[in-house]
């Protein structure tokens, strides 16, 4: 699998190992953020007797190809990608390698061996700037407002291709607002509880009217095991995995002051480039084919996430540590 030091991936590897599957866990340790959050991810899975760790670059295809012929994998589970809608607003070329020419090299590395199935990340972000709620895998998503956004649906058109010229066996799947322990600092869940404890303010993006389908990262984790074994899927899929229960931006700003203990000193300001107003998943087809039903409610999953923030002070201040360094470097180049 790809991107197993990242957020997502570390979680699904460990509900891999803990099935007695075998996983070689591919990353770059991108510094996106702090590499060594991604670090300390991985040692915990290279205690596992089954996990095997290569520190590779997905977007060199010689490597790539190289990694294909010493394991040659069953299954493919690729969750490597850049993240970020606003970060992509400055680096686009990040995207280029990392969600383009990576994704390219992978697949066709699955399509040559050949593997049994083809499990990859896509976005909630491909909906764009769909009003219809909830949304569906059925509805259009051909107006993405954010690079991040078009680079995932340029995957999800990719896997179609090789599924429709090779029968490559694929299934994208589409997550929304994923959130949790070991998580991602970039995100609001995380930034936002950094803020409100260090007394510092927090941006309120949109007035506070944003709405997102905050998903916790077991649920999503067991979506995507299931996504790799389940016996009812068609030669192309496109599933979303979310909550199914969008929450309001300020809901879930309080949750995060009464877990805390300190009240939030809130920035309320106006939309961002490439964000959306609201997420909001249809999950019937992933209950239909994959069995997936959400268990973790908003509080008891921050309440999850706060509890692992509080318990790791060494982790999240060498991420502060590294944030704020990267904050300063920025400044200094404007």
């Amino acid at each position: 699998m790809t991107g197993s030091a990242g957020f997502i991936g570390f979680h699904v590897a460990k509900a891999l190992l803990k099935i007695g599957e075998t996983v070689i866990g591919v990353d770059n340790f991108y510094p996106y953020y702090d590499p060594a959050l991604k670090r300390a991810r991985t040692e915990i899975l290279v205690s596992e007797p089954n996990f095997v760790p290569l520190d590779m670059d997905l977007a060199d295809a010689d490597a790539v190809g190289k990694c294909f012929r010493d394991f040659s994998p069953e299954l493919v589970c690729h969750l490597a990608a850049q993240p970020g809608v606003r970060y992509s607003l400055r680096n686009p070329f990040v995207y280029q390698k990392s969600n383009l020419e990576a994704f390219i090299n992978i697949i066709e590395q699955a399509r040559l061996l050949p593997v049994r199935r083809f499990v990859y990340a896509s976005s909630s972000s491909v909906y764009g700037g769909n009003t219809k709620m909830p949304y569906s895998e059925d509805d259009p998503v051909n107006t993405p407002i954010s690079l991040y956004a078009a680079t995932k649906r340029a995957n999800e058109l990719m896997a179609y291709t090789y599924t429709h010229l090779w029968g490559l066996q694929t299934v994208g799947l589409r997550f929304f607002t994923v959130y949790g322990h070991w998580g991602r600092p970039d995100m609001a869940y995380w930034s936002f509880l950094e803020a409100i404890l260090h007394g510092e303010p927090i941006k309120i993006f949109n007035y506070g009217n944003n709405r997102r389908d905050f998903t916790y990262i077991d649920d999503i984790a067991e979506g995507v095991v299931a996504a790799l074994f389940s016996q009812n899927l068609g030669s192309y899929e496109l599933i979303n995995l979310g909550n199914n229960q969008p929450v309001a931006v300020l809901d879930f700003v309080n949750v995060l002051e009464e877990l805390a203990g300190k009240k939030a000193i809130k920035e309320m300001i106006p939309a961002q480039p490439g964000d959306v107003v609201a997420t909001y998943a249809d999950i019937k087809r992933a209950s239909d084919l994959l069995g997936f039903e959400p268990k973790i409610g908003i509080a008891e999953g921050l309440e999850q996430f706060v509890n692992w923030y509080i318990a790791h002070p060494a982790v999240v201040e060498s991420v502060r540590k590294f944030r704020l360094a990267a904050e300063i470097s920025a400044d200094l180049q404007l």
